[in-house]
Formats: C-alpha cells, structure tokens, sequence
C-alpha cells in the first residue's frame, strides 16, 4: 500500500490480483463505492440514493451493460476494484477479485461516494486516522437507523467509525462538513448505542480498531448502505464492492469541497 500511487497505478494492481483495503491509497484521490443492478431495480437505487443522500450520494451512473466509469478514462468496473461482492436474492454468494464472468448487459452501475475520500483532509490538518496507522480497514456498523425507503428497496443506514482525539472532533465534523458529496459531516458523536451500537471492537463490516488514550467515537454515514438495502430488499441480482476495497478515481478530492464562506467583517 502506498499513499503516492497513482489512481491508474492502482486500478492496474487490482486488475492484475492485489486485494487490499484501499484506506490510505493514492492519496488525493475520490474514492467511490459501487453498486449494480439490472435496469429493472436501477430505478429503485436512484429512488433510495435520492431519499438517503448522506449514506448514499451518488456521483456518477454507467448506461445499462457499460463497464465503463465517467470517473476515471480507460477504467473497467468489473476488473478494477480489489474486491468484488455477487448477491442473489439478497444473500451474499461470492467475493472475488474480478466480476467479469457475472457482469450482464443490463447492469447500472451506481459509484457512491466514499469518505475515504475526506480522510486525505483530515490527515492534512493533523487529525490522526487509527485505522490507516494500524494497517486495518475501517469499522462499519449497521445501526438501528432505517434509511428512507426508495422504491422497493428499503434497509437500515450503514456507518463508518473513527476515533478521533476530543480536542480534534470538532475540527474532523468541520473539514468533512465541507465534503457533502463524500458523506459530509458525522451523523453521530460519542454514544455507539445511540445508534443501536453494541460492541464497537464487533464491527458488521471491516475490521476493529485500537483506540488511544483521549479518543472519541465519531460516526458517518456509509456507502455500504445499498448492501444493507440488498440484504433487506432481496432483489434478484447486484454486484457491489466489498467493504472497505472501493474504486480509486481520477477525480481529486477537492472537487468535492464546498468552499466555506468568507466570514462577515
């Protein structure tokens, strides 16, 4: 792993085998979470993304069968994540490396904003992130939070957690405030069983993280929603990233920052 790869360095190291969560790669980089449906459910995802914006903003859509990404030129869907998730009627059944041999011709795909995309901010303005020091993927959590139905898909929010030292939370809802396209600020802050939590050291998705002295559990909105959508919703047929191993664009990640207003004098 490494922060100076470049997003077409990386997607070739995927295509080529290398499965890795993408915490802390090409830094500088959107990242974007994906998922895709036939063109009969595709309406129900935009339905669903449009209800949840903060889980689910959406920042680009292919035409049905087009492996293609309007986030990265030359980039294929089906080959260029590190992990692949194949889902029938609602029950997971098969990660992999690629999705060459299930991608059909009816396929939209969806690629979701990420927040490892704000991580890059954070980390410019001294905010610790725990889970890329320690080499781990970053904790996701189903809540007991339901999302806004959309269409036929309905399902409880997905969130992301980091801890952040207490004198920097503020700092961390600031900077990510000001990426709404990549999730935005926290959803919650400091109570796990706010949000139905029970254990944070038994995350749902990705892996536990070690906490510091001083540190606070902050909690975001997750693009791994649609995957709690699938499970809840059973349609017959998706193909989604696996948790935590997302597709590296050739967006910066300052195209998703909202400039803050000039304060008035």
């Amino acid at each position: 792993m490494t922060s100076s790869t470049s997003p077409a360095q990386a997607r070739a190291l995927f295509r080529a085998g290398t499965s890795v969560p993408t915490a802390g790669w090409a830094s500088g980089f959107a990242q974007t979470n994906l998922i895709a449906v036939p063109l009969d459910w595709a309406r129900d995802v935009r339905e669903f993304c449009a209800a949840n914006p903060r889980a689910c903003p959406v920042l680009d859509v292919s035409a049905p069968g087009d492996p293609g990404s309007g986030l990265a030129v030359g980039a294929d869907l089906r080959t260029d994540l590190p992990r692949y998730r194949v889902w029938r009627d609602g029950e997971l059944v098969e990660e992999t490396g690629h999705v060459l041999d299930h991608w059909r011709a009816d396929l939209v795909a969806f690629s979701i904003g990420c927040s490892f995309t704000f991580e890059t901010a954070l980390a410019a303005e001294g905010i610790p992130l725990r889970h890329v020091a320690q080499g781990r993927n970053v904790a996701m959590y189903l809540t007991d939070q339901p999302c806004r139905p959309g269409g036929r898909l309905h399902g409880p929010l997905v969130v992301s957690m980091r801890y952040i030292p207490a004198g920097m939370v503020e700092d961390a809802v600031r900077i990510s405030g000001q990426m709404p396209a990549v999730h935005g600020a926290p959803v919650h802050v400091g109570a796990p069983a706010a949000l139905g939590i029970r254990d944070l050291d038994r995350p749902d998705f990705g892996q536990a993280c070690q906490r510091e002295p001083g540190d606070v559990p902050v909690f975001w909105a997750c693009g791994v929603t649609p995957q709690a959508a699938l499970m809840a919703s059973r349609p017959p047929f998706a193909i989604t990233h696996a948790p935590g191993h997302m597709f590296i664009s050739d967006r910066r990640d300052e195209e998703y920052r909202v400039p803050t207003p000039l304060a008035r004098s």
